[in-house]
């Protein structure tokens, strides 16, 4: 499917700067892929237990679906990110190489399936996201909290992070998954507003962020987190404004990463932002407040998934996050 970014209203950047596109097919040496953003090819005997384990009970993951050049070593960590409710998304999100159409009936055995290949895996940490499935009334929420509560049963011990969509703003489905006790609450709000046109346009910046805030006020002893990523044509104000506004909306944890085109039917990028930049990020957001900030071109929401909770809890708790 192609996606309708091309006639998107973005305003102008800030600065008035005209903005300019990277072509999909880029040259080496003058505009291609640099060093920093290379990854390993995935391989190991865990990657391999994990891939034989997901197509045994019929299940699909982000790592895969989306493309997640961490995927060999997440699974080799033994955190995976399961993405339950199908494969089929009702949104066209310009950035996202998830399938676009009408997706399937609701599979009710999924969270049962999920835990299974928890334990089977013997999973550290999962991350259970979804696809937006916007024809359910509650936006699929109902399959969330199974899926935690199925994890719990079969793997104590067993962190679990969901990451999901918006729900429409529809706090009954917020609760309904915080009531299910996530260790980790993740919505990403993945652009600076002024870019929701063509990046989210289905979406809401102020909408997701509500969702974020509710996510708190129902769980204050839960983490939330969200994050964006870099290189679509954002200005540096609007990054730290960004960054600003989720921590005046209580999130606890930031991920910021680089922006990968897909295909030629997805957003084009603008610019790969520099190590050096994503550094500054992360200083940035320690300094705004949030207890642990993931921030590097290859990283993604479940990058690092483990450590990320582990640290933020411990900044919660007034220990040093290490961030100098």
């Amino acid at each position: 499917m192609k996606h309708s970014w091309e006639g998107s209203s973005v305003a102008a950047p800030p600065d008035g700067v005209p903005t300019e596109y990277l072509p999909f097919k880029q040259e080496r040496g003058k505009h291609g892929r640099p060093d920093w953003l290379k990854a390993r090819v995935p391989g190991g005997e865990a990657y391999r237990e994990i891939k034989e384990t997901m197509r045994g009970l019929s299940l699909h993951t982000v790592c895969e679906e989306a493309r997640c050049p961490n995927i060999g070593e997440c699974w080799n960590n033994r955190t995976a990110t399961f993405m339950i409710l199908g494969n089929v998304c009702t949104r066209s999100c310009g950035f996202c190489a998830v399938l676009t159409g009408k997706p399937t009936e609701l599979d009710l055995d999924e969270p049962r399936r999920v835990a299974d290949a928890a334990k089977k895996m013997g999973l550290r940490h999962a991350v259970i996201t979804s696809v937006n499935r916007d024809e359910q009334l509650d936006g699929g929420a109902g399959i969330f909290a199974a899926t935690i509560r199925a994890i719990r049963e079969e793997v104590p011990g067993c962190a679990v992070e969901v990451l999901t969509p918006d729900f429409k703003g529809r706090r009954e489905s917020v609760q309904t998954v915080i009531d299910a006790r996530p260790d980790t609450f993740n919505h990403n709000i993945e652009t600076v507003p002024r870019l929701y046109p063509a990046v989210r346009p289905q979406a809401k910046y102020r909408r997701s962020l509500e969702v974020l805030r509710y996510a708190k006020e129902l769980n204050p002893e839960g983490l939330t987190k969200s994050g964006f990523m870099l290189g679509l044509g954002e200005v540096r104000e609007e990054i730290i404004q960004t960054m600003q506004d989720l921590r005046d909306h209580d999130v606890d944890i930031l991920t910021v990463g680089q922006y990968l085109r897909p295909s030629e039917n997805h957003l084009p990028m603008v610019r790969y932002a520099t190590p050096k930049e994503f550094a500054e990020y992360r200083k940035i957001g320690f300094e705004l407040g949030f207890s642990h900030v993931e921030s590097g071109p290859l990283v993604r929401s479940s990058y690092h998934a483990h450590e990320q909770t582990e640290d933020a809890r411990r900044g919660l708790a007034g220990v040093s996050s290490g961030n100098g």
